[in-house]
Order: C-alpha cells, then sequence, then structure tokens
C-alpha cells in the first residue's frame, strides 16, 4: 500500500494499461532479432502475422527469400522500392514481381571486371524459384580504362574494332538462365540508357562472344517460350547463330528480333527455323531485309510452318519479296496477322493479294501502310475482298488508295469484325 501510494504520487498518469503484455514484448523482441533468429514457422497463425507485419523490408534476402510467403510482406517491399508496381503482370503475385525486377536491376547495373560476380550468383538460389521473365533493356560493358586520343577527323560512325572483344564482352547470361528451372520469357536489349553526352559507338555493341554465350544457353534452357532480342546490332552472322540454336527448340513460341541489322541471309536463316520449330510469332521489324530474304520466309510459309504473327515493318521487301509472300499465302493456313508497312510495294503485291483475299479464309489482319499501292491497287483488293467474310483488319494508311475504294473496304472489313464480334457474344454462356 505504501509503495503504490508512493507511485501514485510520484508519477500520476502511471497505470497497469501502459505495461505490454509478455507476448507483446516476444513479438517485439523476435522481430528486433529476426535476422540472427528467424523462428517464424514455429510461431501460432495470428503471431505470425503480428510479426510479419512488422518486420523490415531491409532484411537480407537470404533470410526471408525461401522463409517468408506472404504476399503482404512482398507487396510492402515491392511498394517502398518501386513507385510504379503492377502485379497483373506478374501472375497478381507480389513475390514473383520483387525477385524478378530485384534481378533485373542487379543485371542491368552490372559491370564487367568491377562488379563482383557473387552478386548475381548468390542471388540464383534465393530467386530461382520465382522467376519466369525477365527484361533487361541495358546491358553494361567494361569501363573503358585507357581514354583513346580524340582526334579532328574521327568519324562519327565509329568502328567497333576500336576496342577489342573482350574489352567490349557483357556479362554471361549463360550460367544464369539455364540456372533458372522457370524461366519463360526473356527480353534483352544490348546497350546503354540515358548515356547523354557519354555516348560511344562501344557501348550498343552485341559481340560474337555475347551471342555464342547466349546461344550455347539456348540449347540447355528448354522451357523458353519467348525470346526478344532488340535494339542489339544482331547482324546476318550473329542470326544465323542464334536460329541454329533454336531450331527444334520445344517450347519457344514467340521470337522477336526488331530494330537490327538483319539482311537476307539472317532472314534465310530464320526461314530455315520457322520449317524446324514451333513458332507462332516472329517480329522482325526495322531491319535490312531485301526480296531474298523477303522469298526464303515465304518459302517456310508455303511448305511447313505453324506461324500466325509475322512482322515485316520497316523493311525493303519490295513486289519480289511481297508478291512471294502473297504466294505462299495462297495456300498457308496458319498465319493470322501480316504487316507488311513501308517496305516499298506497288500495285503488282496488291493484285496478288488480291487472289489471297479472294481464297485465304485464315488471315485475320493485313497491314500495307505506308506503301505505293495506287489507285488500281485499292481496287485490286476491294475486289478480292467481295466474298471475304474472315479478315477483320486491313491497314491502308498512305498507300495512296483511292479514297472510294478505301471507305468500301473498311465497309467490308467493319462488317466482318461486327459478324465475329456478334458470334462471340452469342457463343458466350449465360
Amino acid at each position: 500500500s505504501y509503495y503504490a501510494r508512493r507511485c501514485i504520487t510520484e508519477d500520476p498518469n502511471w497505470s497497469l494499461v501502459t505495461v505490454p503484455h509478455l507476448t507483446e514484448l516476444c513479438i517485439q523482441h523476435i522481430v528486433h532479432n529476426f535476422e540472427k533468429n528467424p523462428i517464424l514457422d514455429r510461431l501460432l497463425p495470428e503471431h505470425q502475422r503480428k510479426v510479419l507485419d512488422r518486420l523490415s523490408t531491409s532484411l537480407p534476402l537470404a533470410v526471408t527469400a525461401n522463409l517468408v510467403s506472404d504476399e503482404e510482406y512482398w507487396k510492402r517491399c515491392c511498394t517502398e522500392r518501386w513507385q510504379l508496381c503492377d502485379v497483373s503482370n506478374y501472375g497478381d503475385s507480389w513475390k514473383r514481381m520483387f525477385f524478378e525486377r530485384h534481378l533485373e536491376n542487379t543485371l542491368k547495373c552490372f559491370i564487367p571486371n568491377i562488379t563482383d560476380p557473387k552478386q548475381v550468383l548468390e542471388l540464383i538460389p534465393l530467386c530461382k524459384g520465382y522467376v519466369r521473365k525477365l527484361e533487361i533493356d541495358q546491358f553494361l560493358p567494361p569501363v573503358q580504362v585507357d581514354q583513346k586520343e580524340e582526334t579532328d577527323d574521327l568519324s562519327d560512325t565509329g568502328s567497333d574494332a576500336e576496342f577489342g572483344e573482350g574489352f567490349m564482352q557483357h556479362y554471361d547470361l549463360s550460367n544464369l538462365i539455364t540456372a533458372l528451372p522457370h524461366l519463360e520469357e526473356l527480353h534483352l536489349t544490348y546497350g546503354v540508357k540515358d548515356c547523354g553526352m557519354n555516348f560511344e559507338w562501344y557501348l550498343f555493341n552485341f559481340t560474337n562472344q555475347d551471342c555464342s554465350n547466349l546461344a550455347s544457353a539456348f540449347r540447355m534452357c528448354r522451357r523458353l517460350k519467348v525470346f526478344k532480342l532488340t535494339r542489339s546490332n544482331v547482324d546476318d552472322e550473329k542470326t544465323k547463330l542464334l536460329a541454329r540454336n533454336l531450331t527444334d527448340h520445344p517450347c519457344l513460341v514467340e521470337l522477336n528480333l526488331a530494330h537490327n541489322l538483319i539482311g537476307d541471309k539472317g532472314a534465310q536463316a530464320l526461314g530455315k527455323l520457322i520449317s524446324r520449330s514451333r513458332l507462332e510469332t516472329l517480329d522482325l521489324c526495322n531491319n535490312q531485309i531485301c526480296h531474298l530474304g523477303a522469298q526464303a520466309l515465304a518459302q517456310a510459309l508455303a511448305e511447313k510452318s505453324t506461324l500466325t504473327s509475322l512482322n515485316l515493318r520497316l523493311n525493303c521487301v519490295e513486289d519480289k519479296g511481297g508478291e512471294a509472300i502473297g504466294h505462299a499465302l495462297l495456300t498457308n493456313k496458319t498465319l493470322k496477322s501480316i504487316h507488311l508497312g513501308s517496305n516499298n510495294l506497288s500495285e503488282s503485291t496488291a493484285t496478288v493479294f488480291s487472289q489471297v483475299l479472294a481464297q485465304n479464309t485464315t488471315l485475320r489482319s493485313i497491314n500495307f501502310s505506308c506503301n505505293h499501292l495506287g489507285l488500281d491497287g485499292g481496287k485490286q483488293l476491294l475486289k478480292g475482298l467481295t466474298d471475304n467474310t474472315t479478315l477483320t483488319e486491313l491497314d491502308l494508311r498512305r498507300t495512296e488508295v483511292d479514297q472510294e475504294a478505301e471507305y468500301l473496304i473498311y465497309q467490308i472489313v467493319w462488317a466482318n469484325r461486327e459478324a465475329v464480334r456478334l458470334q462471340h457474344s452469342t457463343a458466350k454462356p449465360l
């Protein structure tokens, strides 16, 4: 009684309510010492929840990766680190988002001969169970140690031969991607983002050794479904090497080599790949493919192909290539979409595609934008569309087609699209 009265006298605000429960003290202790003693699995569910809600997102991944599966914890890890977080792009899994983006960031910042490779190797066993897609839009080359002397007559085009292959070689992905058993999508760009005034040509070089490393990885990465290698100066020789190693791949269905330096020889190699793979989508936009390359692709389409979408926009296949592709589509029964925009096509290609439109019932979309089809070319396409009920998209912007013919073509395509929409709406179960 005496001590109680004395306590009240000394601290009038004191109350037994302010004394934390023993359970709360234990939870605080567990949270504070979690890195050294992570005993999460031995707690009751309600106590686990309280610990997880208080765990720091800066704990080492070696502690949390395989122990913490709670999505709310990984959501906090993501939202505290990145401003934009769309979990729908990661199968609605916050943990998958965190590990994919964390690994991507590690690779984007990796500098050969400076960054310790252990940073990547030690991360693999922690993230390999969650990584299904990697989008790496930057690869850094080794830092240039000896600055070359600038000369007044230095060409703006810069020679890749100025530096040896060993200097320009990027991080070898082969050990990484073969160690990720669930990897299904790989998007790569060999270059440097936001280099500004520090621009040098060697910053954007996909070397022969890089290509060899990547090609060897494909032979072992058998679950890969989507591969994109864009804006990386991939030429014919590198394309042939990649195509050889992707031949007979059991899972690959999408290949994107847009915005590179692929010419006819590279396209011929890809034609062979089409015939010996399960490819469904091939994007070769903005390369250097001419009529010989287009003819090789057309031959593959005519003989044996599972391709449903082909993008050849911004090449130079011209009428010889366009006609060859058109003739192939007279017998092809798989292709649903083809983009031939900006390929210097004219009336003769439109004439062949008039036959395609009259006979082919598989095609759903054709893009002829930015070509020179002319008035007669438009009339030929309109003639072919007269009895067509399956084409739902035909892009004729900037093709010099007569305005009236373009309007009539649009009416037919619109009617086909509406018919498909109505068919789908009536087919849906109530």
